[in-house]
């Protein structure tokens, strides 16, 4: 099958690209100099032009905290860009494979979370993810899947295990926020079930994420471990560290629909660990 990938030089995107490849699939990478999902028109010829039988939107505003300043920038690409992505791809027969974040969520549950539980989002980055949902729903309400992930991190781009290294060669001692849990889930691993999914997909919102939770803490102490640095890891609260937006006190994922199942966080934090070093190489 033919698979177009917007965002496609991005953590997410490049690993689907391989992941696409190795599967037989013949793909459509688009980056965002390539095309800018803001723009409806230009969304609207690319996907008729490369008539994909799939589309995987991961062309997405990251920048959490930027997003408070900047929220109609990141609404423009994450909610009404969303959109135009799923209405060029119904338009020409295509299924939305559509990411979307653990963020949708306010984090107070005591649980976690599944796709029926109430959204309620505290960050502007959030509220722009949940418009994008939205969008996907209703441009293509029969060919859509959304999927919801927490705290991706991969070889190709900038993330959590990435600061964290770099910290630790830098520091003797660092601290990180503990009283924030989620699932870190490697890109690696979410890019084969999105993968998956376009093969074989499934109308409406799934969890994605790796089994078992952590703190940010837990998390950093497991890089550093893995990484044989000599740093300590020193839990602080989230309000010792102030950032311009809030985080969901709990991002752990689960399914109530089945959904496509992931190892745990440790088995793909060690294959990121070696995935770096194969990059690095």
């Amino acid at each position: 099958m033919r698979i177009l990938i917007t965002g496609s030089a991005g953590m997410l995107g490049r690993d689907c690209d391989e992941h696409a490849v190795a599967a037989g699939h013949e793909t459509v990478t688009l980056t965002r100099a390539d095309l800018d999902v803001t723009d409806a028109g230009a969304v609207a010829a690319a996907i008729a032009d490369a008539r994909p039988d799939a589309v995987i939107n991961c062309a997405a505003w990251t920048n959490v905290d930027g997003a408070e300043s900047e929220y109609d920038a990141a609404l423009a690409v994450n909610g009404a860009g969303a959109g135009h992505v799923a209405v060029a791809a119904a338009a020409v027969g295509a299924w939305t494979i559509h990411v979307s974040s653990d963020y949708v969520f306010d984090g107070a549950k005591p649980e976690a979370y599944v796709e029926s539980d109430p959204v309620g989002p505290i960050s502007a980055y959030g509220r722009s993810k949940l418009e994008g949902e939205r969008a996907v729903a209703l441009a293509a309400p029969r060919h859509h899947t959304i999927v919801r992930t927490s705290w991706l991190f991969g070889a190709h781009g900038r993330c959590f295990p990435k600061t964290i290294l770099r910290m630790a060669r830098e520091r003797d001692e660092i601290g990180v926020v503990s009283d924030q849990v989620g699932c870190p889930t490697f890109t690696g691993h979410l890019a084969g079930a999105l993968v998956g999914l376009a093969r074989a997909p499934r109308l409406g919102v799934l969890h994605v994420a790796a089994s078992g939770h952590c703190s940010w803490c837990d998390f950093a102490t497991a890089i550093v471990a893995a990484s044989g640095l000599d740093c300590v890891v020193r839990p602080i609260t989230s309000d010792q560290y102030p950032v311009p937006a809030p985080r969901p006190a709990n991002s752990v994922l689960a399914s109530e629909r089945d959904a496509p199942a992931l190892v745990g966080w440790e088995q793909g934090l060690r294959e990121f660990m070696s995935a770096l070093a194969r990059v690095a190489a």
